[in-house]
């Protein structure tokens, strides 16, 4: 009998690591190639990071995530079953409707149906001891992505071998490429060619130029009133007098010179290029603080982005008093004697912060809300909307971003009227500040706001909400903008959030973006043919050499700062391919041709999901009639700044999977 017990336990030790590798949990492989909708997928927790909850009932173990989401497993017929319990979770609030998916190599093994907040939570068990490609889906249901936070709970997979689950994961792998040359060393003068000011307003302007340093600068024809440093070439002064002033910048060093032609256009209307800078949320959030502020600006010299017009650097929220904070960093009194809102301890005294980054050339941005607190539920303008703006301007800000958060508890209807109240409310107390502030409206595209942004004096607003590092709300987010081209243009742009590339995180912990270096291409490409404000989002005191590389291709960024200010139209979108077109003030046209694969078009559960390992590149033509113009064309690749040659009545080339070929084109004369 000892003998028998001893074999027993022999074998069960020599088993049980066997044994335990055949369940593979779906919350300990690796979800860097699972898509969400909105944010990131959660471990063991909801996608708003609490416990795990569907319909009153709690679970330890799951994926929190948001529709449209999409997972693909490479398990090669080598697993039994999949099982899970699913559901929305009880966070969500009675916008949300999802439907979960299960697929076996293209074919539908199990559905959900319809499932809202309250809903029981479904249980999930299907063979798949036959499939060798498993796809887990979370759609929208038809009616948009508002509060889909859906639940993969106990989720597993019973494996009929030892596997190592990181190896389940089908992710498409793809290296860092280099598309933009050097940039010369004679100087090259690059950045917007007009700039608005309003009379008797600060004036700052940065000559943004590239090329061996020591370089010395000159400007003929400023306006009385303004002042070149000709060692930094940074503008200063005011000019009182209206009207437009043609100014020639002139920037030299021991190879060379370069001159542009510079308009200073001196009224009513500010921003009137796209503004291009640096946003402290998507890699910071609430772990913020001024040096981290002044960190990036030293970053932004250090790296030489100022040299290609990147300008602003812009705090987001978590700058002021938190009220009921026990945090000694972010408690206090929120408002002086007088009113006037206070900083917290992590920026102790804002004049000499905006002063350290006004030294630099460059200029800096602050954020709050029209309701009485920030989305982090920092203080915020309600009733003190006079005395903000004077405190902003006090302090030398030169941009707003004015969050609707708050607000939403405020409001009393969806109106048009509710919309646009509490942001004329704080434009009429911008425009009595002797200061010009950059207008951001952000309420995530409410009411179309697109269509009644520029009545209420917004420079820029928010079309949509927030954007995360993955193919689904990049492209979602972005390819969704057709049809507002109409209403964008000098002092007036249409924002699609901010850009997600390199090491961003939502602080204080940061990852490289998910999305391929393909998919960065096309996220810049598309963001610079829309007119979008170009608002980097991640470390730049990290930044690696892919990224900066492509956030240095001065003729990629001439698109987006193009004078004309024409935002693009999609002109074709059939297969998931898609080209876009924009005018340029030169007459030529840039164009983006874009493979989206077909799951950007997904009429089938199938179609969300690329079932091949390497996806293949696509040919997308080109046509003369499409663009309007007829005959020969010179064509020039915009990222290898290469020309490509002259082409009748179209043009073909390939475009990889989810990426992008920028091209300018320019009719023969």
């Amino acid at each position: 009998m000892k003998k028998n017990i001893f074999t027993v336990l022999l074998a069960l030790f020599f088993y049980l690591p066997f044994i335990k590798s055949q369940t593979a949990w779906l919350d300990k492989l690796n979800l860097s190639s699972m898509t969400c909708g909105w944010s990131t997928p959660q471990v063991d927790k909801s996608i708003d990071g609490n416990e795990l909850s569907i319909a009153g009932e709690k679970f330890n173990n799951g994926i929190g995530t948001h529709s449209i989401s999409t997972f693909l497993l490479n398990i090669d017929g080598k697993a039994k079953r999949f099982s899970a319990v699913v559901g929305l979770d009880d966070e969500a609030n009675k916008q949300g409707s999802v439907e979960f998916y299960v697929l076996g190599d293209k074919k539908i093994l199990w559905q959900s149906g319809v499932m809202r907040k309250g809903d029981l939570a479904k249980i999930i068990d299907v063979d798949i001891s036959k499939v060798k490609k498993l796809g887990l889906l979370v759609t929208d249901a038809g009616d948009g992505l508002d509060y889909d936070h859906a639940d993969w709970c106990n989720a597993k997979l019973e494996m009929s071998s030892k596997v190592d689950p990181k190896t389940l994961t089908a992710q498409i792998i793809s290296k860092p490429y280099i598309l933009t040359p050097p940039s010369p060393l004679k100087p090259q003068i690059n950045g917007a060619k007009v700039f608005g000011v309003r009379p008797s307003h600060p004036f700052l302007y940065t000559i943004a130029a590239t090329g061996k340093r020591p370089m010395t600068f000159a400007a003929e024809n400023l306006p009385e009133g303004l002042s070149l440093d000709s060692k930094t070439g940074i503008i200063t002064g005011k000019v009182d007098k209206k009207g437009n002033y043609e100014v020639k910048l002139i920037a030299k060093n021991s190879l060379g010179k370069a001159e542009s032609n510079f308009k200073i256009s001196v009224g009513s209307t500010i921003c009137l290029t796209p503004p291009m800078g640096w946003n402290s949320w998507n890699c910071w959030a609430e772990a913020v603080d001024a040096d981290k502020v002044k960190a990036a600006a030293d970053a932004m010299i250090k790296t030489g982005l100022i040299n290609h017009g990147w300008t602003y650097i812009n705090i987001d929220d978590c700058w002021a008093i938190k009220p009921g904070s026990k945090d000694s960093l972010t408690s206090g009194l929120p408002r002086n004697k007088e009113g006037m809102i206070n900083a917290n301890k992590k920026f102790p005294d804002m004049p000499a912060l905006t002063n350290y980054i006004h030294n630099k050339g460059l200029k800096i941005g602050i954020y709050s809300s029209p309701g009485p607190l920030t989305c982090a539920d920092y203080t915020a303008c309600y009733q003190h909307e006079q005395q903000d703006a004077e405190r902003f301007a006090e302090w030398g800000f030169d941009y707003l971003k004015y969050d609707w958060c708050s607000y939403g508890n405020i409001a009393k209807d969806k109106t048009l009227e509710t919309y646009e109240k509490p942001y004329q409310v704080m434009q009429d107390a911008l425009n009595k500040v002797d200061r010009d502030i950059v207008y951001s409206l952000c309420q995530y595209g409410m009411g179309d706001v697109w269509k009644w942004g520029n009545d209420v004096g917004g420079n820029l607003w928010r079309t949509t909400g927030d954007i995360n590092d993955s193919w689904t709300s990049m492209s979602g987010i972005g390819f969704n903008q057709a049809g507002h081209e109409k209403y964008s243009g000098p002092g007036h742009w249409n924002d699609p959030d901010m850009l997600v590339v390199g090491l961003v995180g939502w602080g204080p912990s940061l990852h490289p973006t998910r999305l391929t270096p393909d998919e960065q291409y096309t996220h810049i490409s598309l963001w610079c043919l829309l007119d979008a404000p170009l608002l980097i989002g991640c470390d730049l005191s990290r930044i690696d050499k892919f990224t900066l590389n492509f956030l240095s291709n001065d003729e990629v960024l001439a698109v987006d700062q193009d004078p004309l200010g024409k935002q693009a139209s999609r002109i074709y979108n059939e297969d998931g391919k898609q080209i876009w077109a924009k005018e340029m003030a030169d007459g030529s046209k840039a164009v983006g041709l874009f493979y989206t694969g077909v799951e950007s078009k997904a009429k089938d559960p199938a179609d969300y999901f690329n079932w091949n390992k390497i996806p293949t590149k696509e040919k997308i033509t080109l046509t003369a009639s499409e663009l309007g113009i007829s005959g020969k064309f010179k064509v020039r690749d915009l990222w290898r700044q290469k020309d490509l040659g002259t082409f009748t009545d179209k043009f073909t080339t390939k475009v990889p999977y989810h990426g992008v070929v920028l091209v300018k084109v320019t009719p023969e004369k």
